[in-house]
């Protein structure tokens, strides 16, 4: 097998690897739209399986943008569940050192806190809430 041979061989796998994955996300994403019914979804499996090139380049066309928006949503709605993780687990509830401070020094003058507690949630505050 000489290098042209070879190259080839590269290419055509490069080009089998390429549609198995445009296969797959085209299947991901059937599954991922909530807008289709069952036997929507179905059709297009079936369509898939029957003509795979034609069914992907249909969907990719009539269904493309659709694809786009699923994607960003998903994105959006996990970058707002990471977002919520981080203030749950950042334990200040998403306030800054100088407002925790300002908080424990109303406690402090109103009498509700001791001096000592007072120090305690400053230091804690500078910190950075750990």
């Amino acid at each position: 097998m000489n290098l042209w041979e070879f190259l080839v061989w590269l290419f055509w796998i490069y080009i089998a690897i390429a549609c198995i994955w445009v296969f797959i996300i085209i299947v991901m994403d059937i599954f991922r739209d909530h807008g289709l019914n069952g036997w929507a979804k179905a059709l297009w499996i079936v369509f898939l399986i029957v003509l795979p090139f034609l069914a992907a380049l249909i969907y990719l066309i009539a269904r493309g943008s659709g694809m786009s928006r699923r994607r960003a949503a998903e994105y959006r709605e996990a970058q707002a569940q990471a977002d919520a993780y981080i203030r749950s687990v950042a334990g200040s509830g998403g306030q800054s050192a100088a407002a925790e401070i300002h908080q424990a020094k109303s406690l402090l003058d109103s009498g509700t806190i001791t001096q000592a507690e007072f120090d305690q949630l400053k230091a804690k505050a500078l910190q950075g809430g750990a």
